[in-house]
């Protein structure tokens, strides 16, 4: 325990070679860069465990609280407190900090956050290089250099990555992973302890999703089922009225239930702390706010922050900014001479300044929309050419069979196009001026999913528009939900099994044939960082520095999104299909974050993202499809003839579009507890601050005369 109800446990691991060093000081007294590096990191207040494994040698970290609380007030890390306030952490304000649900005082992405500073802050303080070694080989440690980074690059660090807590593991798999029972039911606050936000987030949207495709599976096993008789003519048009409104409706009350996701630490504080005035953490609240806005220099900063509109307290105020968005402004905008700062002029208000801002931003729009240029073209003029000779093919092929081998080898040697436009991609964002990862991270969302959208939906829209087929697009259909959602989950969840198989394969045999091995034949892994090591990481497949394994994953459902909405009338029990997929896909994707992959990163982003923007544009893209289909099913002898039903279906379709940017409006996105106490937040910050600025400036003002 740590003093403070919490435990330390190990929960991030460096790996290094196993090189050609005795263990004990005379090593140390050379040079021995690992050694040297066990050193620091215990310097720095960290608790290290050495010990040699078979496929290379760890070195287990943990960290006291104090320690991480320490690093979190360097970091300048924002939490919420106990008034309804999120301040800059201090440690020797620590109870006036909400805890997390689990009871425990920082977040899992908080506290990798200050590993990460704890393991790369370790610089060379001296005055001179450090000559360190490695199996031999001379490592110069350059002063005010990273430790950890200059060992990166030599080769002897290998890994840094966190470690399972195997109590919290097994929890979730037995209440979580393997609970069948509950079919949609996600433990959302346990997610989000052990993953973080953005993952939790994540099957928060699955489970919430599957269990809303329900309606349109049952509406359409209805539509399969039943005989309507004289009205079978208005079944379609009905059932493609009913998915729009559904669909409208669905991503409404998703961003409602996220709102209530983002602001339930807020909800939790209210029924924590009903009597503010006898609440301790409150009390210590209102102490720390006091603290900070007493002390001169602190107030002249804030005050300049407050005046300009930006900086670390905008938050107060209702508005947040990402750190990676204040990181990427520009540095002159976040220097500030103190002196008088009452005086001073806004940033902004320099023409010349003002001017190269402007310049700078219109330069961006710019190179952005030459390279999503560049993109569209290469769709066109590569990818869409292989995309209609695969259609043609497989129209003229009348064996099923061979239609089933022609899909699977098509969907095979589609991924390494789509890898290579990835890579295409990746490098063109680094043109771009981008504000921050999130920025990137959604500029490769939309140029990838443009590719994918291209290989998905184009071969669907040769059969229905081309050859006006809806036999042949009802077998397309179920042969891509079937061929590609089995082939996906089946390469998604063996690929890492066959991964970590073969690797333990190798260092095993390894060692069985080192015959300075004192273990002889008799060689196995004995310890789960051995194993962990093993296992793959839940990176990207496209862009692995700008998103993790979800961006697959929200992929994978983006497209399924597409096919069973703008195809929806062409078959209606394409929505069983997926819903029977999704009840799979949690318990499948929450078994490979548990049991066959490293524990993830954690990140910071705790909404969908640009992935909303997908799914807003797929339902437009689905009434304009719908209504297509509706057509050639009534226009069959081809003649486009403007006559009562077609008319009926063109007016449906302007309809619907009136719906999805008209009716989204009616439903609120946020809920009325989460605006009650949002905007009683900021009254009671805007009350307190004001109070305590108007007093600093009193006190300044006597100071002056």
């Amino acid at each position: 325990m740590n003093g403070m109800g919490e435990e330390t446990g190990f929960e991030v691991v460096i790996v290094v070679p196993k090189g050609k060093r005795k263990e004990g000081g005379d090593m140390a007294e050379k040079g021995d860069s690992v050694e040297f590096l066990v050193r620091e990191l215990e310097k720095a207040g960290l608790i290290v465990e050495r010990f040699r494994g078979v496929p290379a040698e760890f070195l287990k970290i943990a960290a006291p609280l104090i320690v991480l609380g320490q690093a979190a007030a360097e970091l300048e890390l924002k939490k919420l407190t106990y008034i309804g306030m999120e301040l800059q952490f201090e440690w020797d304000m620590v109870t006036a900090f909400v805890r997390q649900p689990d009871g425990s005082l920082f977040s899992w992405y908080e506290r990798y956050s200050c590993f990460r500073h704890l393991l790369y802050g370790i610089v060379n303080k001296t005055d001179s290089n450090i000559a360190l070694k490695f199996n031999d080989k001379d490592i110069k440690y350059e002063k005010n250099e990273s430790l950890l980074k200059r060992l990166e690059i030599e080769g002897v660090v290998k890994q840094v990555f966190p470690l399972h807590d195997e109590v919290k593991r097994k929890q979730l798999l037995r209440k979580w992973a393997l609970n069948w029972l509950d079919f949609t039911w996600q433990p959302v606050d346990e997610i989000y302890s052990y993953f973080g936000s953005k993952i939790a987030s994540y099957f928060s949207f699955l489970g919430m999703y599957t269990r809303w495709l329900f309606f349109p599976a049952a509406f359409g096993l209805a539509t399969q089922l039943f005989d309507f008789g004289r009205m079978q003519f208005l079944v379609l048009p009905s059932f493609f009225v009913f998915i729009i409104s559904w669909a409208v409706f669905f991503f409404q009350f998703w961003k409602r239930k996220n709102s209530a996701l983002l602001a339930r630490k807020y909800f939790t504080f209210f029924l924590r702390s009903p009597d503010f005035v006898t609440n301790d953490s409150f009390m210590s609240g209102l102490a720390y706010m006091e603290r900070i806005t007493d002390n001169e220099v602190l107030f002249r900063h804030v005050y300049a922050k407050a005046e300009k509109g930006i900086g670390c307290f905008s938050v107060l105020w209702g508005i947040n900014y990402s750190l990676n968005e204040c990181k990427a402004m520009p540095s002159e905008a976040n220097e500030f001479n103190y002196t008088d700062p009452i005086k001073k002029k806004f940033y902004s208000s320099r023409p010349a300044e003002k001017t190269s801002i402007q310049a700078d931003e219109w330069w961006g729009i710019f190179r952005k929309v030459r390279n999503n240029v560049i993109v569209v073209l290469g769709i066109i003029c590569l990818q869409l050419p292989f995309e209609l000779t695969y259609a043609h093919l497989y129209n003229i092929t009348q064996i099923e069979v061979l239609r089933y081998l022609l899909t699977a080898a098509y969907l095979i040697a589609i991924q390494y196009y789509t890898r290579i436009g990835g890579k295409v991609a990746v490098a063109l964002i680094k043109y771009e001026n981008n504000q921050g990862e999130d920025s990137s991270a959604a500029s490769l969302v939309y140029k990838v999913f443009g590719l994918y959208f291209m290989q998905s939906y184009i071969g669907l829209f040769y059969h229905a528009v081309v050859y006006r087929n809806l036999g042949t697009l009802r077998k397309v259909l179920i042969q891509r939900l079937i061929v590609s959602q089995v082939l996906e989950n089946l390469i998604e969840n063996s690929i890492p099994y066959v991964s970590y198989n073969y690797k333990k394969y190798l260092a095993l045999h390894k060692k069985k044939n080192d015959n300075s091995s004192p273990m002889g034949k008799n060689v196995r892994l004995s310890t789960r960082v051995e194993k962990e090591f093993l296992k793959p990481s839940y990176s990207a497949s496209i862009g692995a520095d700008l998103e993790d394994g979800l961006f697959d994953d929200y992929l994978e459902l983006a497209l399924q999104f597409g096919m069973i909405m703008m195809f929806a009338c062409a078959f209606p029990l394409v929505f069983c299909f997926a819903t029977l997929n999704n009840i799979t896909e949690i318990r499948a994707d929450a078994l490979k974050l548990l049991a066959m992959l490293r524990r993830p990163v954690p990140r910071a982003s705790a909404t969908i993202g640009a992935w909303s923007n997908i799914f807003q544009f797929l339902i437009v893209m689905a009434i304009c499809t719908n209504s297509l289909l509706l057509i050639c099913l009534y226009d069959q002898e081809g003649k486009w003839r403007i006559e009562p039903g077609l008319a009926a279906i063109l007016l449906i379709e302007h309809i619907l579009l009136f719906v999805k940017f008209g009716l989204s409006h009616f439903v609120p996105e946020e809920p009325a507890w989460v605006r009650v106490n949002r905007l009683r937040n900021v009254s009671q910050a805007r009350d307190l601050y004001s109070k305590q600025l108007l007093r600093s400036i009193t006190k300044l003002e006597h100071k002056d005369d």
